[in-house]
């Protein structure tokens, strides 16, 4: 650890401090990861689900791991430097992001998750906190939690922040899978409209309670496993008839709407996939055709009918750099070269220059036809006719792994001013959490964010 001057801690977890420090050699910015719990062999070290899981997956949307070291038994990560995350980005603001922004940020971050399920992962600990930002580019971090999809139940009870825990695990399944990523995603979503959590409960049972006053309370017909749960728990569920979304989200689109209601389904197969979710209508601006390509293409496309989108050609739209896939980080699990051993045992894992074979990127043709592409005359593929058709969809299905900064451009719909940033409109209160014993129950105001346990 010689190599590094430690400036600023800049956070301060359950399992160890991460701080902002220098390499004196380079003179790059990284982040350090120094664990609290100590370590008395490097297989120990490199046997950490945390550690397991960095190292199988390279992707521009998860952070990179770029050095594992062990000194004096104290385990150390060192990552690339991202200035905050999106939860400090919300605390103070006064004023709402914008669509586009949620748009570019959320494209990225289900890329991410699209390759990791794909790769066999979980995240499990979705949170503002665990997304981090550096301009327009977000990255999922802090693989703790993270689990693979094809290791044997039982599960960790307890995952994840309350606030974004799926139902099937406030319910105490041991059977949840990769869905449950998808529920804290679309909690993340609607707060990040309206810089207010979605779901703030003070304890499990309230969390329940909240959930049921905004989407409405289970049904046999929409989720009979969750009340074999319930019932198991000698639980009953309040019985809300759900609100409207669009009226808690005012600043927010239909489609928008209709993504953030679809990941906080109850039932766990109703909610799309990550690979699902990046082909629903409201990324669709995401996807672009090069203009010279969609100039080539112009001679031999049929016009589409009068009142239907015939083009994806975005007004004063750019070409967005398509981020290259490096080589897969090392997965085997093998212990380097003995190193010569002094006082206080060193030992470190070069993320960046490791030998591997290389792994396929995750693609979008890989996964089964989305529910939620758009048909017809909407579909990104469907307005190009003639010899030129299998071309652009095959580069329509690659583009799905790039990455871009936020776009102003007139297709952002224009919304009334919002009031202060976390304010209710002027509907009726009830309109959002429901009624208890007669009485309506009010929205907190203020919200503490320690709410793990």
């Amino acid at each position: 650890m010689e190599r590094y001057d430690f400036v600023k801690e800049v956070g301060d977890g359950t399992f160890g401090n991460v701080w902002r420090a220098i390499n004196k050699h380079t003179g790059e910015v990284v982040a350090i990861k120094k664990m609290k719990k100590k370590y008395y062999s490097w297989e120990e070290c490199m046997n950490l689900r945390e550690v397991k899981s960095l190292r199988k997956m390279n992707h521009p949307s998860i952070v990179k791991l770029k050095e594992l070291i062990w000194e004096n038994d104290i385990l150390y990560f060192v990552f690339e430097y991202m200035e905050c995350n999106l939860y400090q980005l919300m605390k103070d603001r006064e004023k709402l992001f914008s669509e586009a922004e949620i748009r570019n940020w959320f494209f990225q971050v289900f890329q991410g998750l699209a390759y990791m399920h794909h790769h066999g992962y979980f995240h499990r600990d979705l949170k503002p906190e665990n997304l981090l930002i550096t301009k327009d580019t977000v990255k999922i971090a802090d693989f703790g939690l993270a689990r693979e999809i094809n290791s044997d139940p039982p599960y960790t009870e307890y995952v994840s922040t309350r606030w974004y825990r799926a139902p099937e695990v406030l319910l105490q399944s041991h059977l949840y899978g990769s869905k449950v990523d998808m529920w804290a995603m679309g909690a993340i979503m609607a707060e990040m409209f309206t810089l207010r959590p979605l779901f703030p409960g003070i304890g499990e049972a309230d969390e329940v309670f909240k959930i049921c006053g905004v989407i409405g309370s289970p049904t046999w017909e929409s989720w009979a496993e969750g009340l074999h749960l319930a019932r198991a728990l000698n639980y009953q569920f309040p019985q809300f008839p759900g609100v409207n979304l669009s009226r808690m989200i005012p600043s927010a689109s239909v489609d928008a709407i209709n993504l953030i209601r679809s990941l906080c389904s109850w039932d766990p197969v109703q909610r799309p996939g990550a690979a699902e979710a990046l082909q629903h209508p409201f990324f669709q601006s995401c996807y672009y055709i090069p203009p010279a390509l969609r100039s080539r293409l112009t001679a031999n496309r049929t016009p589409p009918p009068v009142g239907t989108r015939g083009s994806l050609e975005v007004p004063n739209g750019r070409r967005y750099p398509e981020v290259l896939n490096n080589r897969k980080l090392g997965s085997n699990n093998s212990s380097p070269r003995a190193v010569a051993m002094k006082t206080g045992a060193q030992r470190k894992l070069n993320m960046v220059n490791q030998d591997s074979n290389k792994v396929e990127p995750y693609s979008s043709s890989s996964v089964k036809q989305s529910r939620f592409r758009p048909s017809g005359n909407n579909s990104p593929t469907s307005v190009i006719k003639g010899p030129m058709s299998r071309e652009v969809v095959d580069v329509t299905e690659k583009l799905a792994d790039m990455s871009f900064g936020a776009r102003k451009g007139p297709e952002m719909q224009q919304f009334p001013p919002p009031l202060k940033a976390g304010g209710w409109r002027d509907e009726p209160v009830h309109m959002y959490y429901g009624q208890r014993h007669g009485q309506w129950i009010q929205p907190a105001r203020g919200y503490n964010r320690k709410v793990a346990g």
